[in-house]
């Protein structure tokens, strides 16, 4: 068991580097919208997900309500439900009901990816171990970019800030060039987005994404429907 969780901390390092350079533009960003550096840290030790605190950041800096950030939180994060669905096909026996709540709050898109690739069954004391070091990777970047965002002049944080929007890309365009369905999403959300800013400017920033989303979500679900050899794929 003890090798367990020391081979969770070994496959936690890399991620655990992705994630501190990430969030470490993510606490620039937040103090930059105008929270402190506590606030920016504890989002980030309480939330475990980069696009959901990066819109939830922009809804606080735009005095958004709670509805607009529960239903933002929800479509972007939703995701996380269907990942633990599949990793719980891999969980060994040992694996009761505290563990699977425990474990549940520290999947993000790298873990989970981790975790699929592993040949032999999940222990709580390996996820334990993948969770811990990518979870301070994530809130100690945060904690020391919410810092140099005090700190270190605009120009500066104005350049580093671009990381998480860096990291966004990085997610969407692999996926564009293998999809052209992909890619058709991804424009006519832009798309979408671009035409609420200038045509219906009554609309907040936050549900306009959740609107271009879905829109374009279900668009492509009509057009492009998965075939079932897709799906075995």
């Amino acid at each position: 068991m003890r090798l367990g969780f020391r081979r969770g901390l070994i496959h936690g390092i890399p991620i655990a580097l992705g994630y501190f350079s990430v969030s470490f533009g993510f606490g620039i960003m937040a103090v930059r919208a105008g929270l402190t550096v506590l606030e920016s840290v504890c989002i980030s030790m309480t939330n475990l997900t980069s696009a959901g605190q990066a819109a939830g950041v922009g809804i606080i800096a735009a005095c958004g309500t709670y509805i607009e950030m529960a239903v933002t939180q929800l479509v972007i994060n939703i995701r996380y439900s269907l990942m633990g669905i599949s990793l719980s096909q891999k969980l060994d026996d040992s694996f009761n009901t505290p563990h699977r709540l425990a474990v549940s709050f520290g999947i993000t898109d790298e873990i989970f990816a981790m975790a699929s690739a592993q040949p032999s069954k999940l222990t709580p004391r390996y996820m334990y171990g993948m969770i811990l070091i990518s979870f301070i990777g994530w809130s100690s970047g945060t904690l020391l970019g919410a810092v140099a965002g005090n700190i270190l002049p605009g120009a500066i944080t104005d350049a580093m800030g671009i990381v998480l929007y860096g990291m966004f890309l990085a997610i969407i365009i692999p996926a564009a060039k293998k999809s052209m369905k992909v890619l058709m999403v991804i424009i006519t959300a832009a798309v979408l987005s671009t035409i609420m800013y200038y045509a219906m400017p009554f609309i907040s920033g936050g549900f306009a994404v959740i609107i271009s989303a879905v829109i374009a979500a279900a668009a492509a679900a009509l057009i492009f429907p998965v075939s079932e050899e897709e799906e075995k794929a």
